[in-house]
């Protein structure tokens, strides 16, 4: 029988990336991740990693480049000001096809907002975030459990596909203490790396990883390669959580933390006798459009809860495609929702229903 130990989030993922061969850290502290970076500071040296602080989040990003393109595990973190400073050095590493994993624990904003937890980085982290035709392959964890399982998977996808991988929790996830099965964590997987610039021994051409291409025909060829890998990741790689959905009239969605909360609402309602079903989707891109349109074809209506203005409701009402109205309710500014205002906001949509 394994035994669990009692974490923290932030340490969790550090754990987690430990475990999953990463031997390369670069960050910046920011609240309210500076835990995984003080957990990856003491652990790097003591099994011959690498810790350095940057002088800043600009720095770390292109450091992180630097060692993905020398095929190492590489990983940074930071909070959403940060994750903005970041945005560039992620488009040149997804335009040099590098995989590599960063953390995004996300802090009310816009500007220094606040430090309490919030979900408003959506649009940034599964919309590209910086410049270009890209994407990041996002997990979207809801207990620490979950986020040690998806560090792992956010290595191993990202080195299969060569796309940058993202864990995207938020303030409370990453400072609430759960019990943890670290021996869920898989080995590493060994992934063809024939492309890093790990020299040649003078017995192979040489690698060159790059973004620029002076050839607009060659730049649109490549982009358009990518794309074919995205599409793929987009057929095989949504992820999600649902139940009740095949009976239910109203079906509510969250992400995260508050998918936590959504759960004891739904519990509730259920017990009332409304027929209300939950999808958590897990990663955020490729967004699980799939089992919102076949949910699509019996509900009567999807609510979209998120600690934001609505960012996720977008991709809901997309999924949906018009077969359903989708509400949304969320909080913002580092408010949580509370089960009862989710109960309040279902029982007035049911009203409207009848």
């Amino acid at each position: 029988m394994s035994e669990k130990v009692l974490m923290k989030g932030n340490e969790a993922i550090g754990e987690a990336a430990i475990r999953s061969g990463c031997r390369h850290f670069f960050g910046y502290p920011i609240t309210p991740q500076t835990e995984l970076s003080a957990y990856m500071a003491k652990k790097m040296p003591k099994i011959g990693g690498v810790f350095l602080q940057a002088e800043s989040e600009v720095a770390a990003i292109n450091m992180v480049y630097g060692a993905a393109g020398a095929g190492a595990r590489a990983m940074t973190s930071s909070s959403s000001p940060g994750i903005s400073l970041k945005s560039e050095g992620i488009s040149y590493i997804a335009g040099a096809d590098l995989p590599c994993v960063i953390v995004d624990i996300v802090r009310g904003g816009p500007g220094l907002g606040g430090i309490q937890p919030a979900q408003s980085d959506y649009f940034q982290v599964t919309k590209g975030g910086g410049h270009g035709d890209y994407h990041l392959i996002v997990f979207a964890p809801n207990s620490v459990q979950e986020i040690v399982s998806l560090t792992a998977d956010a290595f191993n996808k990202s080195e299969e596909y060569r796309v940058p991988a993202m864990i995207l929790g938020d303030g409370t996830l990453g400072q609430m203490m759960e019990p943890v099965d670290f021996d869920s964590v898989p080995e590493p997987k060994k992934a063809d790396k024939s492309w890093a610039t790990t020299g040649t021994g003078l017995k192979r051409e040489h690698n060159i990883i790059n973004s620029l291409y002076l050839s607009p025909e060659a730049l649109e060829k490549t982009i358009i390669e990518r794309q074919k890998r995205y599409d793929i990741i987009k057929e095989k790689e949504q992820r999600y959580e649902a139940h009740d959905i095949e009976d239910a009239d109203i079906v509510v969605t969250a992400y995260g933390t508050t998918s936590r909360v959504v759960e004891s609402a739904v519990k509730t309602l259920r017990s009332e006798g409304l027929k209300v079903g939950v999808i958590r989707p897990i990663t955020l891109w490729p967004f699980p459009d799939k089992i919102f349109a076949e949910a699509a074809k019996t509900a009567k209506a999807f609510l979209s809860v998120e600690m934001s203005m609505g960012q996720m409701v977008e991709d809901v009402k997309i999924a949906v495609n018009g077969k359903a109205p989708v509400y949304f309710f969320g909080r913002t500014g580092g408010i949580i929702p509370t089960p009862q205002e989710i109960i309040e906001e279902v029982r007035k949509i049911a009203g409207g229903l009848k």
